[in-house]
Formats: structure tokens, C-alpha cells, sequence
């Protein structure tokens, strides 16, 4: 039977070499983490003779809405705060909980017709029942260029008010895997009701 002293010291030399094996995995990987920097455009398009976004999900207002009358019109004895509230819920493109999916191009330019290098799918909730604020999930498939056959993952929060929006990328595939880093998009040209054309910019290490 193996003394104290013995399995004390057995114990001390695996807890180091594991220490070591941690380190140098990570200094390692650390090392040879490279950055690439990717720049394209959405086409995100609900209105087309083809679209390529879609609302599945209709969700609702949490808002408080007054009744309509029989020809659709808000009824007199609802107040101006209402009647305000009520005006806003119809005339808006998006719902608290809707579900909306997309299979976008992804373009080296903003014209429609600029070369595709890829495809953005995914989804996207809408989580806030004040403003348009979604939950967006959407895998970047990669057809063209160096990284062809790759893909980039994106998981944030999407606020339409403001004019950067910030999401993390949680990883990849192929060339990808194990990819960490941040997206940017913007506006180019683009409305809640029609969709249009989103800038994205995409910082990766891998």
C-alpha cells in the first residue's frame, strides 16, 4: 500500500502538470488567435415579388388599447392618452413577441446587384413592449472569397432606435471554430414596415 507521503507527492505532480497543460494551451491559443475584419450588407427584404424576411409570429401590444367602433374608429369615451397609445399600436409594423425569420443575401456593396458572398439566416423576437428592441440569433454563411464554406454565429439585442446596434459573435464554423469577437450594423436604407438594407461590419478572432 502506497504511503501518505507518496500519494501527497503523485497528487502535487498531477495538479502541476494540469496547471501547465492550462497555461500553455492558452498562451498557445493566444498566440496564434488571428482578427479578421468583415464588411458587408444585408438585403433584408419583407414586401418583394420574392421575399426573403418574414414575419411567422404575430405577437401583441402590451399597451393598453381602447375599443374601436363598428367602422373601426376610436371610440369618445376613450381618453387622449389612449386614443394616442391605440394609434401607435395599429400603425406599427412590429408586436411584443413577434417572431420573424430571415434568409437575407449578404453583398459586397449596397446595391442590390453587387456581387453575394454570402447568406445571413436566422431569427429574431421582439422582446420589449416599448420600442423596437428584438433578440436577434443569425448564422452568416460564407460562399465567396477566403472564408468560403465558413460560417460566423451572431447572438444580441437589436434596438432599432439606436444607430450602432452591438451583438456577440459565440462562434463558427469551418474557419471559424471556436470564433470570438463582436458586429456592428447599421441602417443604410431601411424601414420596419418594407425592410431594406443593413451595413454590417463583423469582428472575429479565431
Amino acid at each position: 500500500m502506497a504511503s501518505l507521503p507518496s500519494v501527497l507527492l503523485a497528487a502535487a505532480f498531477l495538479l502541476a502538470a494540469a496547471i501547465y497543460i492550462r497555461s500553455y494551451d492558452t498562451v498557445g491559443r493566444t498566440a496564434t488567435a488571428t482578427t479578421a475584419h468583415l464588411h458587408f450588407f444585408m438585403h433584408d427584404d419583407y414586401t418583394g415579388p420574392r421575399p426573403t424576411a418574414a414575419r411567422i409570429v404575430s405577437g401583441r401590444s402590451l399597451l393598453p388599447t381602447p375599443s374601436l367602433s363598428s367602422d373601426g374608429d376610436i371610440n369618445d369615451n376613450t381618453t387622449s392618452t389612449e386614443s394616442t397609445l391605440l394609434s401607435r399600436l395599429l400603425s406599427s409594423p412590429r408586436q411584443f413577441g413577434d417572431v420573424v425569420v430571415l434568409n437575407n443575401a449578404l453583398t459586397e456593396g449596397a446595391r442590390g446587384d453587387s456581387a453575394r458572398v454570402g447568406t445571413a439566416q436566422g431569427f429574431a423576437v421582439r422582446v420589449s413592449e416599448g420600442g423596437i428592441v428584438s433578440h436577434l440569433t443569425m448564422h452568416m454563411v460564407l460562399d465567396a472569397g477566403e472564408h468560403r464554406g465558413s460560417s460566423v454565429t451572431a447572438n444580441g439585442r437589436i434596438d432599432m432606435d439606436a444607430t450602432v446596434r452591438e451583438s456577440v459573435i459565440i462562434g463558427g464554423t469551418g474557419k471559424f471554430r471556436f470564433a470570438r469577437g463582436y458586429m456592428l450594423t447599421r441602417n443604410y436604407d431601411y424601414d420596419l414596415a418594407r425592410g431594406g438594407v443593413v451595413e454590417i461590419d463583423v469582428y472575429v478572432q479565431h
